[in-house]
């Protein structure tokens, strides 16, 4: 009997141990790829933080041509601060607080598109050396704040992934991890712009 009771315990034992080595590890996995998700995020951020600073200094230069065109600079100024004060941490980070993150960010993109169709009607202005300038870090800006999001949706994908095979599904689920949202194209974005002359 005593032998019975001593084997028992000791595959309880082996097996609370195993499943606790399990769950340590896939814990400390999933812990290093949410820590991925957060910098990727970060990286995000920072490059839409970038465009939000470079605005101001490509609005005044514009205005300096174009003062009748005080409703555009409305625009652009109204939507720089929406998106600017829109701050999501990766905890808060789901379908919805991301869309609307992306709502503020697109209504923004709009109004720069907007600022600069204006620059179109004033010759001078496109020659103004501190406007090109201005322009080209703005256009290097969206190259970066493409890059940082595919690099986002790279190491989301891989985070998901992880979450979603077994066992570490069981494990996710038990420590609280969630699924992180993807960043997706802007309504519209298939189909391309008409470009007349």
């Amino acid at each position: 009997m005593k032998k019975t009771v001593t084997i028992v315990l000791v595959v309880i034992l082996a097996a609370v141990v195993l499943f606790c080595g399990a769950g340590c590890s896939k814990y400390n996995s999933l812990t290093r790829s949410l820590q991925e998700v957060e910098s990727s995020w970060s990286n995000v951020e920072t490059q839409y933080q970038r465009r939000a600073d470079l605005i101001p200094n490509l609005e005044a230069t514009v205005k300096g041509y174009a003062q009748h065109e005080s409703s555009t600079f409305e625009a652009v100024t109204e939507a720089r601060a929406k998106a600017g004060s829109m701050t999501i941490s990766v905890d808060d980070l789901n379908e919805q607080t991301l869309e609307k993150f992306q709502q503020a960010q697109n209504q923004l993109s709009g109004a720069l598109k907007s600022l600069l169709a204006v620059s179109e009607a004033y010759p001078e202005l496109k020659a103004n050396e501190n406007f090109m300038r201005f322009q080209d870090e703005l256009a290097g800006t969206e190259n970066r704040i493409q890059v940082a999001r595919r690099d986002y949706n790279e190491v989301v994908r891989s985070y998901n992934t992880q979450m979603s095979l077994f066992p570490t599904n069981i494990f996710a689920g038990f420590f609280g991890f969630q699924k992180k949202p993807y960043f997706q194209s802007a309504a519209g974005a298939e189909q391309a712009p008409k470009v007349s002359f």
